[in-house]
């Protein structure tokens, strides 16, 4: 599918974006795992978590499904069954990271697979800490790659001192736990994203967060809940920048999820200069929630590093766009994880906005961007990446000219509704 964006005068609106992604993947698999039933209310229907779903089908869990209400009938932790079939992750490394470390504890063999983008990112950080446990694994490329044969149970609690910051690193390991006597811990170099460890604790599990180390107590008895999923930051942001820079923008975005290890995007688009308030917040089944209004205004640029890195990853798409579009120099470093994601997002970002007209030098860990260009628009790919879909969106409603984007329904994996919400915002 190809869409054309034209460039806008103003937005303005006030609505809601679809359920978080990394917040619906969990509470399926935690479902699966817990005694009795868990409603999820505002799941996110995209194509990764349709996968999650699949593959807890597949290993006899109930699943029922009404548009964003999801039903998850579990049996406890011992309940789940060897799968007839290969089990698909289709575009989802949260799905085959983190079913990894489920099917790492069931004492059956199981194979896990995902399309082609999926089966060329990196398995072996997961492999690795699950193999030490007693998990079975073998995979394609030395055990670097997908597909993965597991053959699971009689795990060993374990401490694990992760290489990277990587929240799919340390839920693999946690769920791995569950399966095992004693605690099993995850320490990392920097703390990432803790939607697994505080849905645990929601669920029944006894956790422990001290910094950048988490405990799980293994054998617990999870208890089916209700879930309330918050809207997903991760897609709002695309939305705020659109916003960003439009003079007479204006924009309010409910029921956001504004976790600490997650809102590092909003923290930057105010060093840029953004007018954003945050209000109404409030605890929604173990998640901070509030609203966000942004109004237009002039940005500037800033230096993106270190320690908020893992906070923001999933946005630096849009955060790119936004530098591109502001008075200065923008520097973004210490990402070299965006390489592992479903393109090598240093070099399709770079790619993408050197294409409109932006200086935009590309670095081996991030990238350099003065911004203050003109952007023109262009025919572009999507590359298969729904986050550099949506980038390309926001940045056309800035550019002269009409942008092209090729492949468009990749945004069916986050924010099917996207470029409808674009439309619905705009004044031309």
């Amino acid at each position: 599918m190809e869409i054309a964006i034209t460039p806008v005068r103003a937005l303005r609106g006030d609505l809601q974006v679809p359920g978080d992604k990394s917040i619906s993947h969990r509470a399926v698999m935690l479902g699966a795992l817990a005694e009795g039933e868990t409603e999820i209310e505002n799941f996110l229907p995209g194509e990764d978590c349709l996968s999650t779903i699949q593959v807890v089908k597949s290993l006899g869990v109930e699943v029922h499904i009404e548009k964003d209400r999801v039903v998850v009938r579990g049996g406890g932790l011992n309940a789940l069954q060897e799968p007839e079939n290969v089990l698909d992750a289709g575009n989802s490394g949260t799905t085959m990271r983190l079913m990894a470390g489920i099917l790492s504890g069931c004492p059956f063999f199981s194979v896990l697979t995902g399309d082609a983008s999926l089966r060329r990112r990196p398995m072996q950080r997961v492999i690795k800490p699950l193999s030490a446990m007693g998990a079975r694994i073998t995979s394609r490329g030395g055990n670097a790659y997908a597909p993965m044969a597991i053959t699971g149970g009689a795990l060993c609690s374990t401490t694990y001192r992760s290489p990277v910051a990587s929240a799919q690193v340390k839920s693999a390991v946690l769920l791995a736990g569950l399966f095992a006597d004693g605690t099993t811990t995850v320490i990392e170099p920097a703390r990432s994203r803790d939607h697994t460890e505080r849905m645990l604790s929601y669920f029944g599990a006894r956790i422990q967060v001290k910094d950048k180390q988490v405990s799980v107590w293994g054998r617990p008895k999870l208890q089916g809940c209700k879930v309330v999923v918050p809207g997903d930051i991760s897609s709002a942001v695309f939305l705020l920048v659109a916003c960003a820079v439009v003079p007479g923008a204006d924009l309010t975005v409910r029921n956001v999820g504004i976790n600490p290890t997650r809102s590092g995007a909003l923290e930057v688009l105010k060093e840029m200069g953004a007018n954003i308030i945050i209000f109404n917040e409030r605890q929604v089944s173990g998640e901070p929630v509030a609203d966000i209004r942004i109004r237009g205004s002039r940005l500037k640029g800033t230096t993106i590093n270190r320690a908020i890195i893992p906070y923001l990853i999933d946005e630096l798409p849009a955060l790119a766009v936004a530098a591109a579009l502001a008075e200065g120099e923008t520097v973004v470093r210490d990402a070299a994880e965006l390489r592992y994601k479903e393109t090598d997002r240093i070099t399709t970002v770079v790619k993408l906005l050197s294409q409109m007209g932006a200086d935009i030098i590309e670095q081996e860990d991030g990238f350099i961007i003065r911004g203050g260009r003109a952007l023109q628009g262009t025919e572009c790919e999507s590359f298969g990446d729904h986050r550099l879909a949506m980038a390309a969106a926001v940045a056309g409603l800035h550019a002269r000219g009409i942008t092209k984007i090729k492949s468009a329904e990749c945004v069916n994996i986050s924010f099917p509704a996207f470029f409808n919400t674009l439309n619905l915002l705009s004044v031309q």
